[in-house]
């Protein structure tokens, strides 16, 4: 099978390329590198340097067509979507519909990575199912939710087989401790650099933290079931950040005080995902536990930063 990853460099991209390279697939990977490595990527893989938005990148997906896209190169922080709301549509969007296009053009099955908490904004049924109606309240979840409505589009005009995937809280190796996003990674990388890790808020705010292997099963199930629609990938969880500063400071063995910080705009009090869905359909549940995830976690990045990485 031929499989177009973009933001194939980048923390869940890079996941998913090496397992579709393990199992035997024909895979293309695109990424501009604003946030992913090539690091991440295995030797001699075929990467092409493009913004998800240049007519170039659509024409790579009519030129090569891919059997399945896999879409998550993306504009992924929440907060910096509530300052730059114009870019984040630019990206998340129209970059979207750039390559929805093509692929209808092309003839390939879409799965798009989008976002679980950030598309139903703060709820009162917890976990929450794809039925519950969607009203975000930062940019990013109504990108998110836009491009959706696109696939959703292309699938009734044209016949196009698409599905969404709504990822809970996404951690584990890889994740770019220097972002705004991704608390594991942050939190980790501070506990071993001996800083304190800055909570926002009161730090009872929760999380469906779901780990990346999971995610990139969930991404596998989608490329070969063949099944329509959006998809919650979670675990149902809630976990709130305290919680999940003390499980990282204790997988360490460090034991440094959190410093909290005002709430940040954007953010969700509460946020749970229903995964029936994408079990009785597509045959996935989560795997790892959040006790598991966060040992494999906390262990890679303390090998990375033994190394001076």
């Amino acid at each position: 099978m031929r499989v177009v990853v973009t933001g194939a460099a980048g923390f869940i991209g890079s996941h998913l390329v090496d397992a579709l390279v393990a199992r035997g697939d024909e895979v293309i990977g695109i990424d501009d590198l604003s946030a992913g490595s090539e690091t991440n990527l295995p030797g001699g893989f075929d990467l092409q340097r493009l913004d998800v938005r240049s007519p170039e990148a659509a024409c790579l997906v009519r030129e090569r067509r891919p059997d399945t896209i896999c879409h998550l190169a993306a504009q992924k922080s929440v907060s910096r979507s509530t300052r730059e709301p114009v870019r984040d549509a630019e990206v998340n969007i129209v970059g979207t519909v750039n390559l929805l296009q093509a692929a209808a053009d092309a003839g390939s099955r879409f799965v798009f990575a989008s976002t679980g908490g950030a598309l139903y904004g703060d709820t009162d049924q917890l976990p929450t199912p794809e039925t519950y109606p969607a009203w975000p309240i930062s940019p990013y979840g109504v990108s998110k939710l836009a491009a959706e409505h696109y696939l959703h589009s292309f699938a009734l005009r044209l016949g196009m087989s698409c599905v969404a995937l709504r990822y809970g809280n996404v951690y584990g190796p890889r994740q770019d401790p220097h972002g705004e996003a991704g608390v594991v990674a942050i939190f980790s990388r501070a506990f071993l650099e001996n800083r304190a890790p800055t909570i926002h808020g009161a730090g009872t705010d929760t999380r469906d933290y779901v780990y990346v292997g999971d995610v990139v099963r969930a991404n596998v199930a989608a490329i070969d079931r063949g099944e329509r629609g959006h998809f919650n990938v979670g675990t149902g969880r809630q976990t709130d950040t305290n919680t999940i500063c003390r499980m990282i400071s204790e997988s360490l063995g460090i034991h440094t005080e959190p410093t909290h910080g005002p709430p940040r705009a954007g953010d969700l009090r509460a946020s749970a995902l229903d995964a029936t869905s994408i079990r009785e359909r597509l045959g996935w549940r989560a795997q790892v536990t959040l006790e598991e995830g966060i040992r494999e976690t906390t262990a890679w990045f303390r090998e990375r930063f033994e190394q001076g990485l």
